[in-house]
C-alpha cells in the first residue's frame, strides 16, 4: 500500500513542478483510496504544501502578489466549512463526494476552455479562491478552481503556476490548522518509516520535474494530469458507492 502512496506522491510532485497544479490532481484520488478520506486529505495538504515551498524559489520573480491576495483571502475563509464537513461525514461518504468533486471540477474546466468571454477579474478571482479554499480542505483538490479562473482570464501560465505556490503554501497551512482543531489534533496513523518515504518520495517527484520541464510542454502534461485526475476521481467514486452499498 505504502508504495503505491509514494508512486502517487512521485507523480503528484512531478506533476507540480511541471504545471504548478498537479500534485492534488493526481495525487489525491489514490492516496484518499489507500489512507482512507481524513488521513488521505491531510497527507496531501502536506505534500502540497512543502511541494509548493521548494518550488518558490525556483518561480520567486513570475508570482503576482496582488492577484495572490484576491484568491488567497477568500480561500482561508472558505477552508472553516470545509473542515467542519471533513471531520463530521462518514469515510465513504466523503471518498464518494471527493470524486464527484474531482470529476465535476475538471469537467468545468474543460468546458470553460472554450469559453470566448472576460468576466470582472477581482469577483473572479473572488469565487475562484472560496471554492479553491473548500474543496482543498474537504478533498484535497484546489487547482480545478483556479484552473478555470486562469482560463478566464488568460492568464499567462508562467504566472499561473508561480503565483499558485504562494497559494498552495498559504491555503494548505490554514487547512491542515483548522482540520487539526477541528479533530481535537489528530494526525495521520502513519509511522515514521512511512513519512521518510513519502517526503522521499515528494523530493524524487520535484528532482525529475526540474528536469523534465524543460523537455514538456505545459499543454502535454496538462492535459496528463486531467486525464489520470479523470481515472482516479472515478476510482474513487467507484469504491466509495460500493462501500455504501448494503
Amino acid at each position: 500500500m505504502l508504495a503505491l502512496v509514494a508512486l502517487a506522491v512521485v507523480i503528484g510532485a512531478l506533476s507540480q513542478r511541471i504545471t504548478g497544479m498537479g500534485f492534488a490532481l493526481v495525487a489525491s484520488p489514490l492516496i484518499v483510496i489507500l489512507l482512507g478520506p481524513f488521513d488521505g486529505v491531510l497527507v496531501v495538504n502536506l505534500c502540497g504544501v512543502v511541494s509548493s515551498l521548494l518550488i518558490i524559489p525556483r518561480v520567486w520573480r513570475h508570482i503576482e502578489w496582488r492577484t495572490l491576495a484576491w484568491l488567497a483571502i477568500p480561500a482561508v475563509a472558505a477552508i472553516i466549512p470545509g473542515s467542519l464537513l471533513v471531520t463530521r461525514l462518514p469515510g465513504a461518504v466523503m471518498q464518494l463526494g471527493i470524486g464527484v468533486l474531482v470529476i465535476v471540477a475538471l469537467t468545468a474546466t474543460l468546458l470553460i476552455t472554450r469559453a470566448e468571454h472576460i468576466v470582472p477579474a477581482r469577483p473572479a478571482a473572488i469565487v475562484a479562491g472560496a471554492a479553491s479554499g473548500f474543496m482543498n480542505t474537504a478533498a484535497g483538490v484546489g487547482g480545478p478552481a483556479l484552473s478555470i479562473y486562469a482560463v478566464l482570464m488568460r492568464w499567462p501560465q508562467v504566472n499561473f503556476a508561480a503565483t499558485l505556490q504562494p497559494y498552495f503554501v498559504i491555503v494548505g497551512t490554514a487547512s491542515l490548522a483548522t482540520k487539526a482543531f477541528f479533530s481535537g489534533g489528530v494526525l495521520p496513523d502513519l509511522d515514521v518509516a512511512s513519512w521518510v518515504l513519502i517526503i522521499g518520495s515528494l523530493l524524487v517527484g520535484l528532482a525529475l520535474g526540474e528536469v523534465l520541464t524543460r523537455h514538456i510542454s505545459h499543454r502535454a502534461a496538462r492535459i496528463a494530469v486531467i486525464i489520470v485526475a479523470y481515472l482516479g476521481g472515478t476510482v474513487a467514486i467507484i469504491d466509495g458507492a460500493l462501500a455504501l452499498a448494503p
